[in-house]
């Protein structure tokens, strides 16, 4: 039985499953070389359907100790186009709320503060919650000050009285993370100022449908939003969906969602929730054939790289992402297929891919070997990536990139 048979959300039982990617490993438990003989613990992924808020949600429910304290070795600033991103966020915040020295700006999951310090350099108050040990210290070491918990609305209450009301709350690639999401929404809502703002990121459901994003699915992301959705959700806690922002080069399609305690609701925000409305996303039918597309993508994925083993050719993948996990462990890529993947995360070097146990190596090690081909496992960079890579390019190396449709980049 999985172990939720109600809505995270609105808690209603009409939960109707569309996707199923089997059973797979956490897809941040990277495998260390002493334990590679042992046996990978494994959960069910399998994805549904909200009736009652349109909330798309995984059933299974892992302990988010187990997610973002024991196996979490994600660093946004090994990035380049995040902390671009980042930067432009805060700049623009700075300026539109006319932030200063008495103002107060929290981020919720604030990783290595990658963001706030951006906050931190213009003498702005920043405090940043995240519970995951190595990057709140990498936080510390840049200035920003950081709670090292999950958040929710106990914790709100302890900020607020210490440090007042946020003027600004930032909760980027958060809210997908968090089980018990009325609480962590209703923290948000105790510690913003009455005319304060929430900035909210995470990639939008409509893209991961249309674009044949399964790989984004594994048990870290308990759910994949839409406007929809988001809006029932904050209004349940006192709030509204304002505006929304869209950055289709991001993680593979991200929206920004403005929420406030006070309605005022932009004409982007109406636009955007009728063309979800129209598309179809607040309803089951829009879902329903997701799983036959996935399983296309997973044969022709095989199909095209044992054609390639086949010739002789030699493959490696770059990105020992999340998403990466879920990519290899679903169409069933291991050693057989690949030779090594290449991160540019130094903490998951000499590591193995979960499940599959594939090694884990500088990005250096693509020119040393200079494999025919790599699959793009963290393909939301594609771009940053191949100019990265301008070398391996130049010395005849291919990039492959499995979604929405496996093909050879030109």
């Amino acid at each position: 039985m999985p172990d939720v048979v109600a809505c995270r959300s609105c808690e209603s039982t009409e939960l109707k499953p569309f996707l199923s990617l089997g059973h797979t490993p956490l897809p941040d438990a990277l495998v260390s070389a002493d334990r590679l003989g042992q046996a990978c613990e494994v959960f069910p992924l399998d994805v549904v359907f909200c009736a009652g808020c349109t909330l798309v949600q995984i059933l299974e429910d892992v302990p988010p100790e187990q997610l973002f304290v024991d196996n979490y070795l994600y660093f946004s600033s090994f990035s380049d186009q995040l902390l671009r991103h980042a930067k432009e966020h805060a700049e623009t915040l700075i300026a539109s709320r006319e932030l200063d020295s008495s103002s107060l700006v929290v981020e919720l999951a604030s990783n290595d503060g990658y963001l706030l310090k951006n906050f931190v350099s213009h003498g702005i108050r920043a405090v940043g919650v995240d519970p995951a040990p190595d990057q709140a210290q990498a936080a510390r070491e840049v200035g920003v000050t950081t709670v090292e918990e999950f958040f929710g609305v106990d914790l709100a209450r302890r900020l607020r009285a210490e440090h007042g009301p946020a003027d600004v709350i930032v909760a980027n690639n958060v809210m997908a993370h968090v089980p018990a999401l009325n609480d962590f929404v209703g923290g948000i809502a105790e510690l913003l100022a009455d005319d304060g703002l929430v900035t909210v990121e995470n990639p939008w459901v409509k893209d991961l449908v249309d674009n044949g994003e399964f790989d984004t699915i594994y048990h870290e992301h308990f759910y994949y939003y839409s406007c929809t959705s988001v809006d029932a959700l904050v209004r349940r806690h006192g709030m509204y969906l304002n505006h929304v922002e869209y950055f289709p080069d991001l993680h593979g399609g991200t929206l920004r969602w403005h929420i406030g305690k006070q309605e005022d609701v932009s004409s982007e925000a109406r636009r955007v929730l009728l063309l979800e409305q129209k598309a179809g996303v607040d309803t089951f039918e829009f879902y329903a054939d997701f799983g036959h597309r996935v399983e296309q993508t997973k044969v022709k994925l095989r199909e095209m790289l044992e054609a390639v083993k086949a010739d002789g050719g030699r493959v490696a993948a770059y990105g020992a992402a999340a998403k990466g996990s879920t990519m290899l462990n679903y169409v069933g890529l291991g050693t057989e297929t690949l030779d090594f993947v290449v991160d540019r995360n130094t903490y998951k070097h000499g590591k193995y891919m979960p499940g599959v146990h594939v090694p884990i190596r500088p990005t250096e090690a693509l020119l040393e070997e200079q494999p025919d081909y790599v699959l793009i496992l963290a393909w939301n960079f594609t771009d940053e990536i191949v100019r990265q890579q301008a070398e391996y390019v130049r010395r005849g190396g291919q990039f492959i990139r499995p979604v929405p449709v496996p093909a050879v980049l030109s």
